[in-house]
């Protein structure tokens, strides 16, 4: 008994693994062939009595037929084993797919690329077929420049770089600007191996831009410089070369790491600057044409290829914050100087003034000093008045210049810009560009005219007073028109004498010149100093220390003596 139940059992579990071992699992991939077609599907055999139906354009790759016939083995994904029909629901799309994101999870880990089909457009950019996973491809990602039209490209195999891809989300993201930019890449450094620096080659005009043009070198671009086209000042490419254009050009420079190339055209051409001294000596005159004007001076082209500076302070004599562009203008042909040459920095310096007569030696040679000039007030300052004179030039009258009575401060308020002002030439320093005037000058000088012509520091002087004050009183010296004022303590040698309140206005003092400066105009008078001069001379003539006389007698026969000779005057 217990031997013939065993015997059963086994049989049962015998039985239920050959079912379990040939039954297929869902959601994997199976081999099936095909057993038959019916229109549009394909019946499919995957094994254990089981069969399913898949839809024929699911064997099609995207714009091609479906190639498929009863017999062949396929793999499909095995959704479910049996569905309401009692049949397998099978997808020969899933089953490309799980294949695909394997052999793509691989070559995206080896950044290995790709072979896809563009087959549709989306917003943003493309859907390719990665042999059966669909990705994204954006449209900044279809070529290095922007495309217009993509329908050449669709449903054509070609090669792609995976740039993202999830397999839990389903999404995949795939360059083809990548591919095109790394076999550009490979193609620039295998053209640029065959290039050298010094070479000379023929190139054709790709693209010009503000700073220079693209030269094609045969599929390899080289850059040439806006300055690298002539030996003369180029302002824009335009003006020497057009898109299409075949010119000959010399390989500069070759940077092997960027794969840049640096190209020339004047290189191909005789240096101008080839014993540049000898050309343009320095004090030379040459005559030239502006080409550009900053705000620090003007370049002028002296011959092609050719051109100095005139900064801006030596443009002219006279005018000294001027914009340049208020002296000259472009093209203007102008005669220049040569002020100095550099040919290692390649630079000339230009003077355009020098080829003009120095203003201040033209008005010295008209006015010398002690003529007398006329001339508008173009400014008034702290220090004097600026007229405007013959040339362009200009004079200063300095304050002290302007009144001999008056001080400066005051006198200047008489005048405002625009006034038409006589002044004599004082001095004139061409080296320092100063011209120097005085209006005083020309009412004559009151301390060399009538009695003050004579008068010098100790004369005796008879003055009357004009004003009393406190401090002291204001006295016109008699005969002349110089002034001054004594001091209260040069009223009297004596200290009790010296009160200003003693003296009235219209009173006549005799006083002693103290101070006679004919330059600074300056009178200083003093009644002090005239009685001690006067003691002193009384000691000397009428009595001396032994003599016995008081020093009231000697005084008074002084005094007796000078009353005479006053008398006799």
């Amino acid at each position: 008994m217990a031997t013939a139940t065993a015997t059963r059992e086994d049989f049962a579990a015998m039985l239920e693994e050959s079912f379990t071992q040939g039954s297929p699992q869902e959601g994997t991939v199976v081999k099936g062939k095909v057993v038959g077609i019916e229109k549009d599907l394909a019946v499919i055999d995957v094994g254990a009595k089981t069969e399913g139906r898949v839809a024929l354009r699911e064997f099609a790759a995207p714009g091609r037929q479906a190639d498929i016939k009863i017999g062949d083995e396929v793999e499909v994904y095995l959704e479910r084993v049996e569905n309401a029909l009692g049949e397998a629901v099978l997808s020969r799309d899933k089953a490309r797919r799980e294949e695909s994101w394997g052999k793509l999870e691989k070559a995206f880990n080896d950044q290995q690329k790709v072979q896809g089909i563009i087959f549709n457009q989306v917003k943003g950019g493309f859907t390719v077929d990665l042999d059966g996973a669909v990705a994204f491809l954006p449209r900044s990602q279809v070529d290095i420049r922007p495309i217009r039209d993509v329908t050449p490209l669709m449903n054509v195999p070609q090669q792609f770089q995976i740039l993202k891809m999830d397999r839990r989300r389903g999404n995949i993201v795939v360059s083809r600007r990548t591919v095109l930019e790394e076999t550009r890449a490979e193609q620039r450094q295998e053209l640029v191996q065959n290039l050298e620096e010094g070479q000379v080659i023929d190139g054709v005009v790709k693209n010009i831009t503000d700073y220079g043009a693209f030269v094609d070198l045969g599929g390899i671009d080289g850059l040439l410089h806006v300055t690298d086209i002539a030996w003369r000042r180029v302002n824009h490419p335009t003006e020497v070369l057009n898109i299409g254009q075949t010119v000959k050009v010399k390989i500069i420079k070759i940077n092997h790491e960027t794969h840049r190339i640096s190209l020339g055209m004047k290189q191909l051409l005789e240096d101008p600057w080839q014993g540049i001294e000898a050309k343009y000596p320095v004090g030379a005159k040459f005559k030239g044409r502006v080409t550009n004007i900053t705000d620090y001076g003007a370049f002028v082209e002296l011959e092609p290829g050719i051109e100095g500076l005139i900064h801006v302070s030596e443009m002219s004599w006279t005018k000294k914050n001027v914009h340049p562009g208020k002296i000259v203008s472009t093209s203007q042909e102008v005669e220049v100087q040569i002020l100095e040459v550099d040919p290692v920095k390649r630079r000339i310096s230009l003077g355009l003034k020098q080829t003009m007569r120095n203003p201040w030696e033209l008005f010295v040679e008209k006015h010398p000093p002690g003529s007398v000039v006329e001339g508008e007030v173009k400014n008034k300052t702290e220090f004097g008045l600026f007229l405007g004179l013959d040339g362009d030039v200009d004079g200063m009258v300095h304050l002290s210049d302007l009144d001999w009575k008056r001080p400066g401060e005051q006198v200047i308020d008489d005048y405002k810009k625009g006034d038409m002002v006589k002044a004599q030439v004082l001095d004139v320093d061409v080296e320092k560009e100063r011209i120097s005037l005085g209006i005083k000058q020309l009412a004559g000088d009151v301390m060399s005219t009538g009695a003050a012509g004579e008068m010098k520091k100790g004369s005796v002087v008879t003055c009357e007073v004009t004003a009393v004050n406190e401090g002291g009183i204001e006295v016109k010296i008699v005969d002349t028109d110089l002034t001054a004022f004594i001091k209260r303590n040069e009223l009297a040698r004596d200290r009790s004498e010296q009160r200003p309140e003693r003296f009235a206005v219209g009173q006549k003092v005799d006083a002693r010149v103290t101070q006679f400066d004919r330059k600074t105009h300056k009178v200083a008078v003093s009644v002090k100093a005239l009685e001690v001069a006067e003691e002193k001379e009384a000691l000397a003539q009428y009595g001396s220390a032994d003599s016995g006389a008081s020093l009231g007698d000697i005084l008074g026969a002084a005094l007796k003596q000078r009353e005479s000779e006053k008398a006799e005057d």
